[in-house]
């Protein structure tokens, strides 16, 4: 009788767990190509879920607002002292930087995990990565593709929603911190290359078009893929 009862315990448990994952919405990573709009539509989905007094997933349960993981490479530039140029004129600082970015990755990671919540993410582990591939060298991405920091953020982004934001748009400025594209075709070319980045991974992924340029409708757009992605998850359990 106690071994059965204790079955029924551990049972319940496993019960209890499953329906937890099944209420915790994916997280969701807006990443692409530099001055695509991602900080820009992160600030608007913050403002969207902090608005709504009545956030429920999918199947109607209540769930927590996000935490909201901001671009942790300007955190990076500005402790380690690195400017942009960096990226570009030393390939041997270029890696270091990356690396450096991916870290501070996991780290804002794990502090929004252990909230219990969920989060959305400016940015994401495969930028870093990206970076690496464009402005060091194939050798170098390889490197970091084997590190435990990016194995474990893939696994993270697996799970989540993953939006590329199209380079393309004709809201391209110089902040005088972002890397910044050597004409059109390269802004667009890094794109490009970014989504062939994904596929080669196996990181599913959502492209946000250019062109959708009204905010609201960037909103919704990557709202749909949220739903979409929760509904997924539902009928996989």
């Amino acid at each position: 009788m106690q071994l059965i009862g204790m079955m029924n315990v551990i049972l319940e448990k496993k019960r209890e767990v499953t329906m937890t994952e099944r209420q915790q919405p994916p997280n969701i990573y807006i990443v692409g190509a530099q001055c695509t709009g991602k900080t820009t539509l992160v600030k608007a989905l913050e403002k969207h879920f902090s608005s709504d007094g009545s956030l429920k997933t999918d199947n109607g349960h209540p769930i927590l607002r996000p935490d909201i993981i901001t671009e942790v490479a300007r955190g990076v530039l500005k402790e380690h002292s690195f400017i942009a140029d960096d990226i570009t004129s030393s390939p041997a600082r270029a890696l270091a930087l990356q690396d450096l970015i991916l870290k501070a990755q996991v780290q804002a990671e794990a502090a929004a995990s252990c909230q219990d919540g969920w989060f959305i993410s400016d940015r994401s582990g495969a930028d870093p990565v990206v970076y690496a591939k464009k402005y060091v060298s194939d050798a170098a991405a390889r490197d970091l593709l084997l590190s435990p920091e990016w194995l474990e953020l893939k696994k993270g982004m697996e799970r989540s929603v993953v939006i590329v934001c199209e380079a393309g748009a004709d809201w391209l400025t110089d902040d005088g911190v972002r890397l910044m594209p050597e004409s059109k075709d390269a802004w667009i070319g890094f794109h490009r290359l970014f989504c062939a980045c994904l596929d080669d991974w196996g990181v599913g992924y959502e492209v946000l078009p250019s062109s959708i340029t009204v905010l609201e409708d960037r909103i919704d757009a990557v709202l749909g893929f949220w739903l979409a992605k929760q509904r997924r998850g539902l009928d996989a359990t």
